[in-house]
C-alpha cells in the first residue's frame, strides 16, 4: 500500500513513498519532503550520491583502521626505543592506552562511520530497487577502491600475518 505525504512546497506535488519493494522514481522521496526526485537527472544525481555515500562509509572504515594500526606502530617503535638497552627483566608486557587526543580521533571516525552507514540504513528502507542496487554498487566500489588486501610474507619464517588483511565486519551497523 502506497502512502502519499504531502510535499510541503507550494505547487502541491506529493511523494511517493512506500513500505513494499517499488522501483518509483519522478516523485519519490528520500529521508525528507525537500529531497523530492522532480526529473530523471534529480534521480540520477541521487543514485549516484547513494553509491559514493556508501563508498564513504567504506573510506571512514578504512580510515579508523589505519588510524588504530598507525598508533599501534607509533607505541611499538618508541617503546622498542626505550627498552631495547633494558635485557635484565626478561619477559615483560607492556600495556598501550591511547591519549585523549588519539582516543577523540578514533570516537570522531567511527561517529562518522556509523553515521553514514546508518544514514545508508535509513535509505534502504525506502525499499526503492534502483537506490537498493546503488548501495550495493557502492559497497562493491568501496571495497574495491578502499580496503586493497594486502598480505606481508617473510620468506625466512612463513607468514608475518595470521590471516589476510581486510576489513573482517561487512557491515557497521548492528556491531
Amino acid at each position: 500500500m502506497d502512502m502519499h505525504s504531502g510535499h510541503g512546497g507550494d505547487d502541491g506535488a506529493s511523494c511517493k513513498i512506500s513500505m513494499l519493494w517499488n522501483w518509483y522514481t519522478i516523485d519519490a522521496c528520500f529521508l525528507s519532503s525537500k529531497w523530492h526526485i522532480t526529473t530523471s537527472g534529480m534521480f540520477a544525481a541521487t543514485c549516484i550520491g547513494v553509491i559514493l555515500l556508501v563508498m564513504l562509509v567504506e573510506l571512514f572504515r578504512r580510515l579508523g583502521k589505519e588510524y588504530d594500526a598507525f598508533i599501534l606502530r607509533q607505541f611499538q617503535r618508541e617503546s622498542a626505543r626505550r627498552y631495547a638497552d633494558d635485557s635484565s627483566f626478561g619477559s615483560q608486557v607492556i600495556t598501550f592506552r591511547a591519549t585523549l587526543l588519539q582516543q577523540l580521533t578514533r570516537a570522531v571516525l567511527h561517529a562518522l562511520t556509523f553515521g553514514s552507514a546508518y544514514i545508508v540504513m535509513l535509505l534502504a528502507m525506502y525499499f526503492n530497487g534502483y537506490v537498493i542496487i546503488c548501495i550495493f554498487i557502492g559497497a562493491g566500489l568501496g571495497k574495491f577502491v578502499c580496503d586493497w588486501l594486502e598480505v606481508k610474507i617473510d620468506m625466512d619464517g612463513g607468514r608475518d600475518d595470521k590471516q589476510p588483511r581486510g576489513i573482517e565486519e561487512p557491515s557497521v551497523c548492528c556491531g
